[in-house]
């Protein structure tokens, strides 16, 4: 199995915290993973470690096998959208993803392509001030997408999403997996979660548990919420 992220005993130390513990998991190729814990559990920590924003204090955090600030063009390989990600207001749509294109060294026409992609392309020429939460995200979601990577690295992608939002987010997250590519989420919304991952990831600093999303649901009766709180139960 292809392997296109990875937490080898990732360590991030704040102080005389641990912000992260020697957190252990990998995202294989063709999966949505979930990755869950309560608020300060250490989410943003690794993720920002995994794409090279901090640096961890011991163990490694890699993508493709490398560190993630060793890539030539990081965005033709990996996407990100971390939360306090943000956009300048007075740029349109359009405008932030030509950056992030330029950005990117990618073709001109991935900006039409994923304002298409998220749905904003009525939308392109309005300024990112007037738009809306759930516009925002989508907009987030397509500055991840513009290199055309095959990893994604996604904050609570559904945030702020209405419902139609959200199941076009379910149909993107599991097209781009169908197509081999890969996501690592990070989201409180377990019944979303549960609608989407193919595998789970529970943190509080440590890996708490790793596994299929069958194989969660089954400690919580079948679902996944359950099986979460049993989870944080089982570590105290």
């Amino acid at each position: 199995m292809t392997i296109l992220a990875s937490f080898e005993r990732f360590s991030k130390r704040r102080g005389a915290r641990l912000a992260v513990d020697e957190l252990t998991f990998d995202v294989p190729a063709g999966r949505v993973v979930g990755l869950i814990g309560p608020n300060g559990a250490g989410k943003s920590t690794a993720l920002a470690g995994l794409t090279g924003l901090v640096e961890a204090t011991s163990g490694r955090a890699t993508v493709f096998g490398v560190n993630y600030r060793t890539l030539r063009r990081p965005a033709t390989q990996v996407g990100v959208n971390l939360d306090g990600m943000d956009v300048e207001p007075g740029l349109t749509g359009r405008r932030h993803l030509q950056i992030c294109q330029l950005a990117a060294g990618v073709n001109r026409v991935n900006v039409d392509r994923v304002l298409e992609q998220v749905d904003l392309a009525s939308e392109a020429n309005k300024k990112v001030r007037d738009y809306s939460l759930g516009m925002r995200q989508r907009l987030g979601i397509a500055s991840a997408i513009i290199g055309d990577p095959r990893l994604l690295v996604l904050d609570e992608p559904a945030n702020g999403l209405d419902p139609e939002g959200i199941q076009w987010l379910r149909r993107f997250l599991r097209e781009f997996a169908a197509k081999g590519g890969s996501a690592l989420v990070s989201s409180h919304q377990l019944m979303e979660l549960e609608q989407v991952a193919d595998e789970v990831v529970v943190i509080k600093q440590r890996t708490l548990f790793r596994g299929s999303l069958a194989e969660a649901k089954a400690l919580g009766g079948g679902s996944l919420e359950s099986a979460y709180f049993h989870i944080l139960e089982g570590a105290q």
